[in-house]
């Protein structure tokens, strides 16, 4: 049964706060005076001003509850009931516009319950506007309900004094079963999201993040919803418990409840038809349009949600686009692409740098009794079209899969690898190195076009793009150990076991290849770190420059922090720091990241050497002038060859009969696609590589290495 409570009509408009709620000496406003500092002196309304308000056929249960600027015009108020406490800025006769939207400034047919307002607003045909503070120049028209409970947490996963435990919301990232769950907040970070539902077995740590959330926010009840300067809402049904920034557009939209969206002037965020959003935050410069859904939720800044696409209890990280699917359960770091019909990501870890192609599931529990499977993916993800994946199932940095129905769970180990089921052989096969052998351009690419795209402008974690970096070149270490214990046939083929939760064959193919382009990755890498650091600085001989040079007798163990590196002895000293009190709080924690990122070029460079010396099987000793000459000249070797692979992948597809076959001739062809030889991106790589050249070059004759 409905629960239908009965008061008096005179209290309509008061008593937001119950109470016993509200401090001693204080009244139900005085947090609201606290919001609203907007140093706008009120008065009371005059008689002529209330003869006019009676006149255009405005009601208010007390008029000395209307207050006003010095610039306020009565004329300006039509058809509106009041109720409550109500404070209105200037108005002014204007008319304000927006994208063809034109409003006359002022407050029109709409129900306005105990609400402040800013400097010539716009607010026409809203049913019912409750305990808002409206920032200046909103314009606000055809809105059902916009209202907000003196119980507003607006996404945050907080309670109020006297709230129960069971009404907090949570997010259940990274396991449907919710053992990896994390309380959601303004300003969460990828990394905060990770650490948080990773150290699971930590219970100190677990109290410890749970007490840095609670302490960003006031218990206090009656706090009333925002609206930002400039925002623009329309065409809108329900808007409940919302804060908005500055210059945010929400049109259309059919449900918004209990949220923070992030938006001001340089990042506008924005809400577009038929969308449903629920119990979440929104980051700076976020767009979400055309139906989409959102329940328990983190999106940050600069991602998309679009197409009817459906996000529920996960973190979206930066710069990401998920259209036209489902994700569930998931913890997705940075510069994620999922923007293909009904592909579906449920109960994973995706680290960045991700491509998920249409009809591909990611996650299926079919193959255990109950829904508690996960998945980890490396960075550089990319599951090709209707791939099936069980869980539970994990896969090392920018692990390729093609098409296929994958039967079993899956431990790939080996990084740039392409995995494929061979149904015909009744075989799972591998092909580590693929990305090198046979598509350097789209793996180039993928590492161009996510720098970018960051439009962050407050870079608090330092993501990495590159995919040579600490931890991929990490695995390719781990992953030489594994090959180099393989016994291939003839051709290339080994058998390994224990990659996939079956008794039927694994073949690893080109396993010599692989081996041999890993230990040249490994010395490009570490070579190409000892030229950036040569670059950067004006070393005048040798010596000078190997002083600068810190090799560890141990290459250090990096972990993936929400799309940022970062040593694995900081991450547990970190963790050490917040049990013990020294890191107090998630504002501590942001500023870790910061100076890591900050640390970032050093202590790549020294993996980088380190790295370098282990290939080589030398000493620092060992480092003489006349092999940093050989491995310059070497690199350039590799980075011709990958340039080579740049081009000759990506003209594969002007050589193909069956793609040139839609065109009657090639200066048509060149029309719709363009010319291979202006592709810009391989301009920028045969620019790249000429650029290593002159370096390279420059590098030998200033440092006498010749």
């Amino acid at each position: 049964m409905n629960i239908i409570k009965k008061h008096s009509v005179i209290d309509l408009g008061y008593n937001f706060v119950e109470k016993k709620y509200i401090p001693a000496g204080k009244d139900e406003y005085h947090l609201r005076n606290q919001q609203n500092a907007n140093g706008v002196a009120h008065r009371k309304l005059t008689a002529l001003e209330i003869e006019v308000l009676v006149r255009n056929r405005n009601t208010s249960d007390d008029w000395n509850n209307i207050f006003v600027s010095s610039s306020f015009n009565a004329e300006l108020v039509k058809n509106c009931k009041f109720l409550g406490l109500v404070r209105i800025g200037n108005l002014e006769p204007l008319y304000l516009e927006f994208h063809n939207l034109r409003m006359a400034v002022g407050l029109y047919n709409s129900t306005i319950i105990s609400c402040d307002f800013g400097n010539n607003v716009c607010i026409d045909n809203v049913n019912y506007l409750s305990h808002y503070i409206i920032g200046n120049e909103v314009m606000i028209a055809n809105v059902n309900e916009l209202a907000t409970t003196d119980r507003a947490k607006f996404g945050n996963g907080i309670l109020k004094e006297g709230e129960s435990e069971k009404v907090r919301v949570w997010l259940e990232l990274c396991n449907e079963n919710g053992g990896r769950s994390v309380l959601p907040f303004d300003g969460m970070l990828p990394g905060d999201a990770y650490l948080w539902s990773k150290y699971r077995d930590d219970e100190a740590l677990l109290d410890k993040f749970k007490e840095f959330t609670e302490n960003l926010f006031d218990k206090q009840h009656g706090y009333y919803g925002k609206i930002g300067d400039r925002t623009v809402i329309k065409n809108c049904k329900i808007i409940k418990d919302v804060w908005v920034g500055s210059d945010a557009y929400f049109k259309g939209a059919n449900k918004l409840k209990n949220l923070t969206v992030n938006s001001d002037e340089n990042r506008t965020s924005q809400i577009g038809e038929g969308c449903e959003i629920v119990n979440g935050i929104v980051g700076y410069g976020c767009r979400i349009f055309y139906g989409a859904k959102a329940v328990r939720f983190v999106m940050a800044s600069h991602s998309q949600l679009k197409y009817g696409a459906r996000l529920i209890n996960s973190y979206l990280g930066n710069n990401s686009t998920i259209s036209c699917c489902e994700v569930l359960n998931s913890l997705i770091f940075p510069a994620h692409e999922q923007h293909h019909n009904n592909s579906f990501l449920c109960a994973a870890i995706v680290m960045g740098q991700s491509n998920m192609a249409a009809g591909a599931t990611i996650g299926s529990n079919h193959n255990s009794r109950a829904a508690d499977g996960e998945i980890i993916a490396g960075r550089g993800f990319w599951p090709g079209l209707c791939v099936s994946l069980k869980h539970n199932s994990k896969f090392a940095s920018f692990t390729i899969i093609a098409k296929g129905d994958f039967p079993a769970e899956l431990n790939i180990p080996i990084p740039f690898s392409l995995v494929s089921n061979d149904v015909a052989n009744d075989t799972l096969q591998v092909m580590p190195a693929y990305w090198f052998m046979y598509n350097m351009y789209a793996l180039a690419r993928n590492s161009q076009k996510y720098v970018d795209r960051d439009r962050r402008t407050e870079k608090i974690q330092h993501i990495e793009y590159d995919y040579l970096a600490p931890d991929t070149v990490n695995e390719i270490f781990d992953a030489l150990k594994i090959l180099e214990g393989l016994k291939p046939d003839e051709e290339g083929t080994a058998e390994t076991t224990g990659w996939e939760n079956t008794s039927r064959a694994v073949k690893v193919t080109k396993v010599p290849q692989a081996i041999a382009l890993f230990k040249e990755l490994v010395k490009y890498y570490g070579t190409l770190e000892l030229l950036h650091h040569l670059q950067q600085n004006k070393f005048s001989s040798f010596d000078q420059f190997k002083k600068t040079l810190s090799a560890k007798i141990q290459r250090s163990e990096w972990l993936n922090i929400g799309g940022q590196l970062i040593q694995k002895p900081a991450v547990e000293n970190l963790k050490r720091n917040i049990k013990s009190g020294k890191v107090k709080g998630w504002s501590d924690m942001h500023q870790f990241y910061k100076q890591q990122g900050i640390a970032y070029t050093t202590d790549k460079l020294s993996h980088a050497y380190t790295s370098l010396l282990e290939i080589l099987n030398i000493t620092p000793r060992q480092f003489t002038p006349a092999l940093l000459k050989q491995l310059l000249q070497e690199a350039m070797i590799t980075k011709e060859w990958m340039s080579k692979g740049i081009y000759e992948s990506r003209a594969k597809d002007y050589k193909n009969p069956f793609k040139k076959m839609v065109y009657d001739n090639t200066e048509e062809m060149n029309k719709v696609i363009g010319r291979l030889e202006d592709n810009s991106f391989i301009q920028q790589q045969l620019g790249e590589l000429e650029e290593m050249k002159k370096l390279v070059k420059s590098a030998i004759r200033k440092m006498k290495l010749a």
